[in-house]
């Protein structure tokens, strides 16, 4: 718990979330912006999550389905380990979920997680809205906290020895990515150079509203994704919305409850299992909506400051608006920019004049097609830069491990090392 003494005694960084964004900017913050000010040692960095494991989230297509899919020490990390590095104190976490940002008062509100009806209020010289988004399956996020998410697998895990039919609502990159490791997982891999798996032994359907899968790649990247999909036993019905999801026992709505879904043709379809993917709802809830977009984001400028809110307050990662496609690899760019403007406004508020604290940095979006997506251990479809990828080099960068490879580095604060 932070105690109001020190609260007061101390310049605030409040950084909300813990995840990639929130993470990666309290290291930059630590190894290169609070260094570089007058008086750092006024200044700590407060990071809250509402889990204290961060999760490779990209992982858990496959991560569902066992804990032997990936070691478990790199899926999920500690994070208040990731920070004893640091100077003592120049550092606290926060294990804990926002209810409220004060923007007025400068005020951060937080249900306490190690406490049981326990709040706390800590105010902020600045702030970082980092609290991404979660996902409609409570089996593809850390939507709360790891234990929940480890719980809602293992009861997923062991409904699935006896599901004949499963439905994934969603033809986009996670509804895909869970529809392939499904079908290898309980039909059979295709293997490096034999097509079709031996055997379908479970029905496995993706439902999706478009008139075909992976709408952002081209046109053959989803027709070959398709048949990937089919060699291991996955059927894809297009054009099709799914209108209401009812359980077919009364008083079950678990991961591993049987369903009726009704689509909009007015049929029904039986499913032992369900997956919702069709996208994800950003963690805004505590914030006035006068601050938010349409779509629940955090209006922002391409400084990644939240202008409306008033002075050093700022979005970062998949609540930010200025970001239209959020990813991990778009983390590499946006963050140098957001703490370099950051530090530039806290030099400002230390008196320094803002002809010598530099230009703004601004955000600057790659338009290209940037989507990678496995199906399966052995196959995947993508582009990078606009370029159709064979499935070899989907396997080779992302389809071996989800990305597990390059997120050491961001947990530890390595990625960050050199200012940019």
């Amino acid at each position: 718990m932070v105690s109001e003494s020190t609260v007061q005694s101390q310049r605030n960084i409040v950084i909300l979330g813990g995840s990639y964004g929130g993470i990666s900017t309290a290291h930059y913050l630590l190894r290169h912006v609070i260094p570089a000010l007058p008086d750092r040692d006024s200044f700590r960095i407060i990071l809250i999550s509402a889990s204290s494991q961060a999760l490779c989230r990209q992982a858990c297509p496959r991560a569902l389905l066992s804990d032997n899919m990936f070691p478990q020490d790199k899926l999920f990390v500690n994070i208040p380990e990731l920070f004893n590095q640091y100077p003592k104190g120049s550092f606290h976490f926060v294990h804990g979920t926002v209810t409220k940002l004060d923007t007025e008062n400068r005020t951060v509100s937080i249900s306490l997680k190690t406490q049981v009806d326990m709040t706390e209020k800590v105010e902020f010289h600045g702030v970082v809205i980092a609290t991404g988004a979660s996902t409609l399956s409570p089996l593809l996020g850390l939507n709360h906290d790891e234990t929940i998410l480890r719980k809602n697998w293992t009861t997923f895990r062991k409904a699935l020895p006896n599901a004949k039919n499963i439905v994934v609502c969603g033809g986009g990159p996670s509804g895909i990515e869970t529809a392939g490791e499904l079908g290898e997982f309980l039909n059979g891999p295709t293997g490096w150079f034999k097509s079709k798996s031996p055997s379908r032994k479970v029905a496995i359907t993706v439902i999706t509203a478009s008139s075909r899968i992976l709408p952002a790649l081209p046109t053959s990247g989803a027709r070959k994704a398709e048949k990937f999909l089919a060699d291991v036993g996955v059927t894809v019905m297009k054009n099709t919305r799914v209108t209401h999801v009812a359980p077919v026992e009364p008083g079950t709505d678990g991961v591993d409850s049987k369903v009726a879904l009704t689509v909009d043709s007015g049929d029904t379809i039986n499913a032992d299992l369900y997956i919702p993917a069709t996208g994800t709802k950003p963690n805004t809830d505590f914030i006035q909506k006068s601050l938010l977009t349409t779509d629940g984001r955090v209006h922002c400028s391409r400084t990644f400051r939240v202008d409306e809110a008033g002075s050093r307050v700022y979005a970062i990662g998949d609540v930010a608006s200025c970001v239209k496609q959020p990813a991990l690899h778009v983390l590499f760019k946006a963050i140098p920019i957001l703490c370099a403007n950051m530090k530039q406004d806290l030099l400002i508020a230390d008196g320094e004049q803002r002809a010598s604290t530099g230009e703004d940095r601004v955000f600057i979006e790659d338009n290209h097609v940037n989507q990678l997506v496995p199906i399966g251990k052995n196959k995947g479809v993508g582009a990078a830069m606009g370029y159709q990828l064979p499935s070899f080099l989907v396997w080779l960068v992302k389809g071996r491990d989800y990305w597990l490879w390059t997120t050491g580095p961001l947990w530890s604060g390595k990625q960050w090392a050199k200012e940019s």
